[in-house]
């Protein structure tokens, strides 16, 4: 593989020299005078040198959001949602560079980006509704004259932690519900992609109008700056998205806070996509394929696992494996390739050793491919069962296990099955089935005939188990970041 060419001539530029913090409307350089290299995982090349956040740099981005937070919570709805119409057209302006920057820094491919450019300006488009669904209440009480109130209010500050997989959407799906429902937000994007999972968000609400403040980025290392974020007490709502574990140790270091906070996780998964005897092969087929090598697997909601009945699993086994040898990998700005490199080196070690424990298990190998780079080619496993350890990780890479199921009984145990439950799918030609099978399925969220990734801005987004806490998305995340306000009125 070709290692340490400057791929940035392939992108409009306008959007450059990244090189630190966001804080108080100022860039500013982070005050550890510790600098890290942002590289694109595909071929090495250098992005951009940060200078990393410290201590003081995390105090003084949630001073500057709580100093700012009051004056931006009384603007008008109408202002409000403009600043979001504004940052709409500078994304579409901009759509080239912004996918550009996706490729660069995530190791998306085309067309991974392009639906993350999509889900952020559906998104913006989303919180330009909310300032004016933040609706209070006058309540009927029974004593003469009295009246009750509720008012729903911002909740003032919200700390956001993101993740490197989807940055700019998984940044923005509660960067811009907080915002527009009139809180500060203060945000620490993964440092795998500062830029894409935070700098390039503040520059375009920046262009926006957003005041100065109301949104501040720091980019710091977890072991630095990690628990303070979480322990810090000006944030009242506190959301993380990444793995369990990392989610538990945020949420217990937060109630060691001096004022409790709430607290949103969404978390890893293990999604089922379950195929019935009476299944359309070719779309369950497509489906299983799309859900799990889109972005290589390293989405939360992947298909995790293949659970097919035995009556059709040889059928099956054989067309996925034909279609996913038809798979492009390798180069992510090459619009042809499904399959790009994985974000970093930590991530290439657990998916070789998720393969090697496939290998040992003794599952059938029924596709394979070299691991050249970060790029690992597509991997399928048929005859796994469902109580290995290779089954019930969340593998997330380009690896597909296959599992038999002799029922639709045995198909929902193997589904439910596992810790987590976050997404899912089933498939059958009977909808009614598919109904009564989806509602027997321990998860927060399930698709009939259909891939198991989906984020709609206006629907509810969330999991059950240990795939998280809370809800994002429309009224539900309306719900997350406001708070309640009961008045009385004695006449």
């Amino acid at each position: 593989m070709q290692q340490n060419v400057d791929r940035s001539a392939f992108f409009p530029r306008a959007y450059d020299g990244f090189t630190g913090q966001y804080i108080a409307g100022r860039w500013v350089a982070g005050t550890t005078g510790a600098t890290v290299l942002d590289r694109n995982p595909y071929d090495d090349a250098v992005l951009a040198e940060i200078t990393q956040a410290g201590l003081s740099d995390l105090a003084q981005a949630f001073a500057a959001a709580k100093a700012a937070q009051d004056d931006w919570g009384r603007a008008l709805p109408g202002d409000r949602a403009a600043v979001f119409l504004k940052a709409v057209t500078i994304l579409e302006a901009r759509k080239e560079e912004i996918i550009g920057w996706l490729v660069r820094e995530s190791g998306s491919t085309r067309l991974k980006a392009g639906i993350e450019w999509g889900a952020v300006r559906a998104g913006m488009l989303e919180a330009a509704t909310m300032p004016a669904s933040a609706q209070g209440h006058i309540i009927p009480v029974d004593r003469p004259g009295k009246e009750a109130r509720v008012y729903k209010k911002p909740v003032g500050v919200v700390g956001v932690i993101s993740p490197w997989n989807f940055p700019l959407h998984l940044s923005n799906r509660s960067v811009a519900p907080a915002l527009a429902l009139g809180n500060a937000v203060v945000l620490k994007p993964s440092n795998d992609t500062p830029i894409t999972g935070g700098l390039l968000l503040a520059k375009i609400y920046e262009e926006a109008g957003l005041p100065a403040g109301v949104l501040n980025v720091v980019v710091g290392s977890s072991s630095v700056i990690g628990d303070a974020f979480a322990r810090h007490p000006v944030p009242r709502v506190l959301t993380f998205t990444g793995s369990t574990p990392v989610g538990r140790h945020i949420a217990q270091v937060a109630g060691e806070s001096s004022l409790l906070k709430r607290i949103g996780l969404e978390l890893g998964g293990n999604a089922p996509l379950v195929v019935l005897d009476d299944a359309d092969l070719e779309k369950a087929v497509g489906a299983a394929l799309i859900g799990r090598f889109m972005h290589q697997g390293q989405i939360c909601m992947s298909t995790n696992r293949i659970i097919v009945d035995a009556s059709i699993y040889d059928d099956f086994v054989e067309a996925y494996t034909a279609a996913v040898k038809t798979i492009k990998y390798g180069d992510p700005n090459d619009p042809a390739t499904l399959v790009g490199p994985l974000c970093n080196d930590s991530q290439v070690r657990n998916v070789t050793e998720s393969i090697a424990r496939a290998r040992q298990s003794g599952f059938r190998e029924c596709v394979s491919g070299p691991i050249e780079g970060r790029v690992v080619a597509p991997h399928v496993f048929a005859d796994v069962t469902n109580d290995s350890e290779f089954a019930r990780n969340e593998i997330f890479g380009p690896v597909a296990p296959i599992i038999r199921a002799a029922n639709e009984a045995e198909a929902l145990a193997f589904a439910n099955d596992t810790e987590f439950g976050l997404s899912s799918a089933v498939f059958t030609r009977d909808e009614a089935r598919g109904l009564a099978f989806a509602q027997r399925i321990e998860a927060g969220m399930t698709h009939i005939n259909d891939i198991t990734i989906h984020d709609y801005p206006h629907v509810m987004f969330g999991g059950e188990k240990n795939s998280g806490l809370g809800r994002f998305n429309g009224k539900w995340i309306v719900e997350e970041f406001t708070t309640d306000h009961f008045i009385s009125i004695q006449r």
